[in-house]
């Protein structure tokens, strides 16, 4: 076994796969191609899923690869521990329905034992438990001792994923030795210590899952093997963690050599070293395919991954722009392997300088003011820091969200992010409003002398018009545009700007052959802006035009607008008069309705409102447009709409004798249209206003669709043959659980009084105390209080603390005997010093207590403290 360098591990794999019939193939891009599914490729497979479905033909069936990966879920904790990482390679060899188990098992064998001469003793296969074939070729073709092979249970052995192809998994352990394991005599692959490494995984596609756990045999079998390159080379050079592989060490002493630090000296300084090392890697890949720094998307995970590096760069002490002189170094140690990074290499280091210049215009000011608000929330005893104080510093100074959280985090305070996104649509709303609004984009107008448009959307969907005026993305007049952004001014129009509840219309401006896509349109003192995107041709001031609604999309619309009109009716003859409005919107998809009421409609007055409702629509009465003065509307009977200005002239809207309301928006011409109207919620906003949503046409026929889908589908899950049998059945259900858990509940109070002997026999004695401590991991919590309340009764001075976790939900519970309490002992003081332990919180009263805990894999240490805490 021989020190390899991670580069000559690469080409050693993929030569030796070579030898065995597989195509090399080059790394796919980062960037997913025609799979939505994915943000960013995260595994070796991941670019290959169509080869393995059968939807693509492969180059050929057998396959090598090394792929570049990235997975951000982990993105905070990068760098405070040396096992995450937002960047790694992975090594892969894949059978496209051509060899299976036999070969795979050998050639991973004869690569690392014979190509890497790793000493056979100190690698130990697992196989899935019920995998016997698996166990064969080890045991009796490889020649693996019976003892080194280990069975592990689906949740580590068997891959699926939902419903398709799926089966189990063998992988290979390397023993990294004794003396980085628990101790246990029993330690072997599973264990949750440092000891064994996996190296290598081997899945076996074998089946298929219908997705009611039932597995078929698939025809064409698969092999995906994944084996992290980094991970693999910690192994061959003996070192702790990928951070210490020679080509990223050399990244991480740059970061040394840069910041003037030392890795190792503190821990804090460790953190930010690791950071950048690993950003600088993933930054420069993800730019290299194509991934630029933006708001959104991929673009946004490249903006955060630059953006924490520049951050940690500057609390390491670099007051400079320093990551293209990082790039320099990762770009050397990988380009060999990826041409694209030689190749790009000027392109990468632009977008890297741009983005960090961007940042640093920002981030001083920023943080001076975040370690204001830190030390203000911390002096007033607050854990948590305001989402207004978190959206000024993104809005007013740039700072990014994710960097306030981060050094929140930091500083043990939580960040109010429901606050922060509400803040952020608010002014996400404004902003949208602001390109209309009379102190924007009507002052354009003006400044170009532009009268008010003709709106010719009431009784036509096109229309011929001229351009009087285009606006850039930045507000300002220009001549023509060709591609972008852009809002644009015609003399007149048939799209409907938004207003008065509805929203605007979208479709397209046709100019010759080129059609321009409209997004939006708003309007301000009778001015109608068209928020469009160029995405191909030009636009022109003076040239003519034609308007083209989205005809489906403005039915829609007009169905729901109708329809809160005739609810608006219904309810105050269902309610009573007082019944107003208080706010409204519509699109294609709802009608929203605001009003007044005191109480939460009732299930008879819901009913009762929609029979009206649909008995209108259901009566084809012919929809009514009348222009008039304001007097004479009202003389009529028509209501106003809610925060509406009317001019000299209104739109009165007449539903026959049932509905009459002023209104400028578009509506159907007949009730009939409207199709069927549905209520789907009915809550409160604010005290004495209800909101109600609605939905009509083609939106009851998903509505009803759906519930159909799930009614099936509950049906099928329950066993039920009869649809009409539902709920009969569920309760049913519902009985034999509640019969289940008495019985577990039962079962484990009886387990639990079979400790008790055990546990106080084997506890430690600590002056007058006897100490229990133990991890009972999922037992019932009624079992455990039950185990503390025997434990209290057999022994007096007994101080029993134990853990119980299901899931990611850990709790504790303390009981202290009689005689423990008179001798000092209290059971909530104690919780509070154990949860702590946890990152959780606790109390209680000095006999029994029960806390919380956050952190699992430090239950070990915090019961370890309970006997110190009573010597104290």
């Amino acid at each position: 076994m021989k020190w390899t360098s991670l580069n000559d591990l690469r080409e050693k794999y993929l030569s030796f796969f070579e030898s065995k019939g597989h195509l090399r193939l080059p790394s796919f891009s980062l960037v997913p191609n025609n799979d939505k599914s994915l943000l960013l490729i995260n595994s070796g497979m991941a670019p290959m899923k169509k080869f393995f479905t059968g939807e693509v033909t492969p180059p050929r069936n057998r396959v090598t690869t090394c792929q570049k990966c990235i997975r951000t879920p982990d993105l905070e904790r990068v760098g405070h521990t040396a096992r995450h990482g937002t960047f790694f390679e992975m090594l892969g060899n894949f059978s496209f329905g051509d060899y299976f188990k036999v070969e795979a098992i050998d050639w991973a064998w004869e690569f690392l034992t014979k190509t890497l001469e790793i000493p056979q003793n100190l690698l130990w296969p697992s196989i899935y438990e019920n995998d016997e074939e698996a166990y064969d070729i080890w045991k009796n073709r490889i020649g693996v001792p019976e003892e080194h092979i280990v069975r592990l249970g689906k949740a580590d052995n068997f891959w699926e994923h939902g419903s398709g192809p799926c089966g189990p998994c063998s992988e290979i352990y390397f023993d990294r030795g004794a003396e980085r394991g628990c101790g246990s005599p029993d330690c072997k692959p599973g264990c949750d210590c440092d000891r064994f490494m996996e190296i290598w995984n081997n899945v076996f596609s074998q089946f298929n899952n219908d997705g009611q756990g039932n597995y078929t045999e698939l025809t064409q079998k698969n092999i995906d093997t994944g084996m992290g390159l980094e991970r693999l080379a910690c192994v061959m050079q003996n070192v702790e963690n990928m951070f210490e592989v020679d080509s990223v060490r050399k990244i991480l002493d740059k970061v040394c050599e840069i910041s003037g630090k030392k890795y190792g000296d503190n821990s804090d300084n460790d953190i930010s070293i690791r950071v950048v090392t690993d950003h600088t890697r993933s930054a420069m890949f993800m730019i290299s395919d194509g991934v630029i720094p933006s708001n959104e998307g991929r673009g946004y995970v490249l903006r955060r991954i630059i953006r924490r590096a520049c951050r940690h760069g500057k609390l390491l002490g670099i007051n400079h722009p320093f990551l293209v002189d990082m790039c320099n170094v990762a770009i050397g140690e990988s380009g060999d392997a990826y041409k694209e990074l030689k190749e790009k290499e000027d392109y990468i280091k632009k977008v890297l300088s741009l983005e960090e210049e961007r940042f640093d215009a920002t981030i001083d000011q920023g943080l001076s003011i975040l370690e204001g608000l830190v030390a203000d929330a911390k002096a007033q005893g607050k854990n948590t820091l305001g989402g207004a104080e978190a959206f000024k510093l993104y809005d007013t100074f740039g700072f990014p969200i994710d960097l306030t959280r981060e050094i929140a985090e930091e500083n043990g305070l939580d960040t109010d992010m429901d606050g922060f996104k509400a803040l952020m649509e608010e002014q996400k709303q404004r902003a949208r409003n602001a390109r209309a609004h009379i102190s924007g984009w009507s002052d354009k107008a003006r400044s170009f002398d532009i009268a008010k448009t003709e709106f010719q959307g009431y009784e036509n969907y096109d229309c011929q018009a001229k351009v009087l005026a285009i606006l850039d993305e930045n507000g300002e007049g220009v001549d023509s545009i060709s591609e972008g952004e852009c809002s644009v001014i015609l003399d007149r129009t048939t799209f409907y700007g938004e207003g008065g509840g509805q929203v605007g219309d979208t479709g397209v401006i046709v100019n010759g052959e080129n059609e321009i896509e409209v997004a939006d349109t708003k309007k301000s003192e009778g001015v109608y802006i068209h928020m469009c995107n160029v995405t191909e041709g030009s636009l022109r001031v003076g040239d003519t035009v034609t308007c083209k609604v989205d005809v489906a999309r403005r039915e829609a619309i007009k169905r729901n607008h109708s329809a809160v009109h005739m609810l608006q009716a219904a309810l105050r003859r269902v309610l009573g008069t007082h019944v107003e409005q208080a706010g409204s919107y519509v699109d294609e998809k709802i009608g929203r309705f605001d009003f007044t009421h005191f109480a939460a409609l009732t299930k008879e007055e819901i009913a009762k409102v929609e029979a009206l409702v649909n008995s209108a629509i259901l009566s084809g009465t012919p929809v009514e447009t009348v222009e008039t003065d304001i007097e004479t509307a009202r003389k009529n009977g028509a209501m106003a709409l809610f925060g509406e200005k009317y001019g000299s002239v209104v739109r009165m809207v007449k539903m026959g004798d049932f509905s009459v309301e002023l209104c400028g928006g578009t509506h159907l011409d007949n009730t009939a249209k409207a199709g069927l109207f549905k209520i789907i919620t009915e809550i409160g906003v604010a005290a004495g206003t209800r909101r109600i949503e609605v939905v009509t046409g083609y939106g009851v026929l998903d509505l009803l669709n759906n519930k159909e889908t799930l009614i099936l589908s509950t049906a099928n899950e329950l066993k039920c043959q009869n649809v009409n049998d539902i709920a009969k059945r569920a309760s049913a259900v519902q009985e034999e659980m509640r019969g289940l858990k008495r019985e577990i509940d039962s079962l484990n109070s009886k387990l639990a009084g079979g400790r008790v002997d055990s546990l106080i026999n084997n506890a430690k004695r600590v002056g007058s105390f006897v100490v229990i401590t133990d991890d009972l991991k999922d037992m019932g919590i009624d079992a455990v209080r039950s185990l503390g309340d025997t434990i209290k009764d057999k022994e007096p001075n007994a101080v029993a603390v134990f853990a119980i976790h299901t899931g990611d939900k850990l709790n504790f519970l303390a009981v202290c005997g009689k005689e423990a309490v008179k001798n000092g002992a209290h059971a909530g003081n104690i919780l509070r010093e154990v949860s702590a332990v946890t990152g959780g919180k606790g109390g209680g009263r000095p006999d029994s207590a029960m806390s919380g805990g956050k952190d699992i894999s430090k239950i070990g240490d915090a019961l370890a403290i309970v006997a110190d805490l009573l010597n104290k």
